[in-house]
């Protein structure tokens, strides 16, 4: 059954918006998860374990955002066992490559599947989740997405997720800038292929007219046209853009930073979720970057002791600074532990009726992680948290003033 969606209340985003502000960096460098799994030790009940499967880009273009979820999603299981695991058992998790690519998701998906998943964090990007749903839909199998963004993802009532979808994305966005009175002429570039990009784009043009700066220009790029940006890059700057919007990957980010230095174009970068990985592009010169601004809901930077402790654990263990899919990754482990935990759920269940119970619990509970001290979800799927926004200086992310 479809289910109603919501977007955050405009007053509501920017209260949220008021918040304290910082963030993260992250590679797509060592991973363990990947090629592997986590094996629990037997359960000192019956040996029964709960086993949490998660998909992402593990290689590829996109290695960043996939690498730090399954990675997070083995730290938090490993620690989860060495606590006594969820109502006396063990935990297991298996982590798959998707290569960002929806029938590999899927793939992806019957794999774990025939392993014995019976939750799944992922998948990780907006295209393969939406694929990924429709089989996790017909089991029933509780699918949390860490940082799927598209409105659609949640579409099903198995389906919920910890990051801000994109409407959400694009509406923080416009009102962080026009609140910040960062620039008066904004241009944006977006990807009209990308349902991610397009998304955030929508929203963010729709709430610019009620935030104090024009949007001067508007320009797209496709997925079979996305090295050459000299024409969209040169209407910006025709246009007297101080600030471009890019709601897109990192990869692309990186390549439109490069020839706009070339061209002698310097405004403020503004970006969200998706930018997060820009300074791990391979031979990209990250001077550029630096400036760049973007919304996330995970400091790095920050010194409560849950993350001080995941940064230092994730990089004794990774070698890198996790990114904020990684930090929502964490939370969704953490977040279905609270719910099972709530329901007093046990592995010898159906995955049928361990998604009742997890659904049944994740709308009564306040969850509190890396992202945000207060989390709620309705039916909807969407997340109620806060968004912060953050600043690369001197090569690292730090808090936006």
């Amino acid at each position: 059954m479809k289910k109603m969606k919501s977007v955050i209340s405009l007053l509501a985003a920017s209260a949220l918006l008021a918040g304290t502000i910082a963030g993260c960096g992250g590679n797509a460098g060592g991973n363990t998860a990947s090629t592997g799994e986590s094996t629990a030790t037997e359960s000192s009940a019956s040996g029964a374990t709960f086993k949490i499967g998660s998909i992402g880009p593990l290689t590829g273009g996109a290695a960043a955002y996939g690498l730090a979820v399954v990675n997070s999603v083995e730290l938090a299981v490993n620690e989860i066992n060495a606590n006594g695991g969820i109502n006396g058992y063990q935990v297991e998790m298996k982590g798959e490559d998707d290569e960002l690519n929806a029938e590999k998701s899927v793939n992806a998906y019957n794999t774990l599947k025939d392993w014995g998943m019976q939750f799944l964090v992922g998948s990780t990007t907006s295209a393969c989740s939406l694929a990924v749903s429709e089989n996790t839909h017909e089991d029933n199998m509780f699918q949390l997405t860490p940082s799927a963004s598209a409105a659609d993802c949640v579409a099903y009532d198995n389906v919920f997720r910890v990051c801000f979808s994109d409407p959400n994305q694009g509406l923080a966005s416009a009102q962080y800038i026009g609140s910040h009175k960062l620039a008066s002429k904004v241009a944006i570039i977006y990807d009209s292929s990308d349902v991610y990009s397009s998304g955030i784009y929508q929203t963010f043009a729709q709430e610019a007219v009620n935030q104090g700066f024009d949007v001067v220009s508007a320009e797209a790029f496709t997925a079979d046209s996305k090295t050459d940006f000299s024409v969209q890059l040169q209407k910006a700057k025709d246009a007297g853009a101080e600030l471009l919007f890019l709601p897109i990957y990192y990869t692309e980010a990186s390549l439109i930073l490069t020839q706009a230095n070339t061209m002698g174009y310097a405004p403020i970068f503004f970006g969200v979720d998706g930018m997060d990985g820009i300074l791990t592009v391979e031979n990209f010169d990250t001077s550029l970057a630096e400036g760049l601004m973007l919304l996330t809901p995970f400091a790095a930077d920050a010194t409560d002791d849950l993350t001080v402790n995941y940064v230092k654990n994730y990089k004794e263990k990774y070698g890198e600074t996790p990114n904020q899919f990684g930090a929502d990754a964490y939370d969704a482990v953490y977040i279905i532990k609270q719910c099972l935990e709530e329901a007093g759920a046990t592995p010898d269940m159906s995955v049928s009726d361990l998604c009742e119970a997890v659904k049944g619990k994740i709308v009564t509970i306040t969850a509190s992680g890396l992202t945000s001290d207060t989390m709620t979800w309705d039916a909807s799927g969407e997340p109620n948290k806060e968004p912060k926004a953050v600043v690369i200086k001197d090569g690292a992310y730090v808090t936006a003033e």
